[in-house]
């Protein structure tokens, strides 16, 4: 096999990104091992990925972190203790640090901003519907009134 075409056709990028099937990437593993040249390609990949997510990160916003720490500091956070399941995962992986919260709450949160605008938006909806209504009905009882003097106005000619 020609490891310049190996190296090129891709397979080495989708290793990395862990979207090789599991056959793949115990090839690629074992390519590895045999060839320096696929390693040292592994490493380069590595490398132009890394430093691509690093060229296009976005920084968080600069209040982020003290919001952050306010927020943790000021609510009920607890630190679950791992299960019996959860020790025997976690027992060759390292810690991530994170702290699992719970959430309490299953409300949505609106802007008191938006709340008063859909207030007036409801209250003008509702306005115009008694509006068109009361304009429909008295449309209405106008037709029935014109269809009344229509029928008076013949009425006399066809008596005399």
């Amino acid at each position: 096999m020609d490891i310049r075409h190996y190296i090129d056709s891709g397979i080495l990028e989708a290793y990395l990104l862990g979207l090789t099937s599991e056959e793949e990437q115990n090839e690629v593993e074992q390519m590895k091992l045999r060839h320096p040249e696929i390693s040292a390609a592994l490493n380069e990949i590595e490398i132009r990925i890394e430093s691509c997510c690093l060229e296009n990160a976005v920084p968080p916003p600069p209040g982020a972190w003290d919001v952050i720490q306010a927020r943790t500091s000021h609510s009920d956070l607890k630190k679950r203790a791992p299960n019996d399941s959860q020790n025997k995962k976690e027992a060759g992986s390292d810690k991530s640090g994170y702290v699992e919260a719970e959430v309490r709450d299953s409300y949505i949160r609106v802007h008191k901003l938006w709340r008063i605008a859909f207030l007036i938006v409801f209250i003008l909806s509702k306005i115009f519907l008694i509006a068109g209504l009361y304009y429909y009905f008295k449309s209405d009882s106008q037709q029935q009134e014109i269809e009344r003097l229509k029928t008076v106005l013949q009425q006399p000619q066809t008596a005399r």
